[in-house]
């Protein structure tokens, strides 16, 4: 019996930390997407650093891999089937998710390793993570994105 409850008890924890992160999966999952397709494309190392991402943080293991996966590739796929509304879907997924500064600042730390993933960081891509920590009131500052920095390099293109 002590076994039964053992197991009851471990159920119920790994249920209560799936209710409780799955709006963090669902923010990351959308910031990783419109990271990633801000420049148009995705690569296979971002999708392999998704997966890393998913596999690694203690958060979000209590999900299968898939999940996160497909929630990702949701986000992906609305954002090329109809970029505004698609958009629109993963704010409104991370406004919801990253409630607090620091789910906030570990997903935009997230957007910062998937942008780096390919080995060149993008100049889009790191706009977007600025725009990102601007919808959230983080400092893009914080996390080595310069504002100034930006403009100077697209004044430049």
């Amino acid at each position: 019996m002590p076994d039964f409850l053992k197991n009851l008890t471990h159920h119920y924890r790994e249920q209560v930390a799936r209710h409780k992160n799955l709006p963090f999966l669902k923010a990351t999952m959308a910031a990783s997407a419109v990271v990633s397709m801000s420049d148009g494309e995705i690569t296979f190392d971002e999708r392999m650093r998704v997966d890393q991402v998913l596999e690694t943080l203690e958060a979000l293991k209590v999900f299968d891999p898939h999940e996160g996966v497909n929630l990702f590739n949701g986000f992906v796929e609305a954002l090329k089937e109809s970029p505004e509304a698609g958009h629109a879907e993963a704010v409104a997924a991370i406004m919801a998710g990253a409630n607090d500064p620091e789910k906030a600042e570990l997903m935009i730390r997230i957007c910062l390793a998937l942008s780096e993933s390919d080995g060149e960081v993008s100049l889009v891509e790191q706009i977007e993570i600025v725009t990102l920590c601007s919808l959230l009131g983080l400092d893009a500052r914080a996390f080595g994105l310069y504002r100034d920095e930006i403009r100077k390099a697209l004044a430049m293109e």
